[in-house]
């Protein structure tokens, strides 16, 4: 699905975006997607206490 994805196709999708969101509140946006995926890499390396108890 995502292999037909060209140069093209990707800013047409920023453009969409800077449309939706405006330009002023990207760098939130930005900082607010970085700090969910360092949460959800954390969380994922990191073993559950269900897992170190059982």
């Amino acid at each position: 699905m995502l292999r037909n994805l060209t140069g093209w196709h990707a800013l047409v999708i920023l453009a969409i975006v800077v449309l939706i969101f405006g330009a002023s509140k990207l760098p939130a946006l930005a900082r607010s997607v970085g700090q969910s995926v360092r949460i959800l890499k954390k969380e994922v390396t990191e073993p559950s206490e269900e897992q170190i108890t059982s």
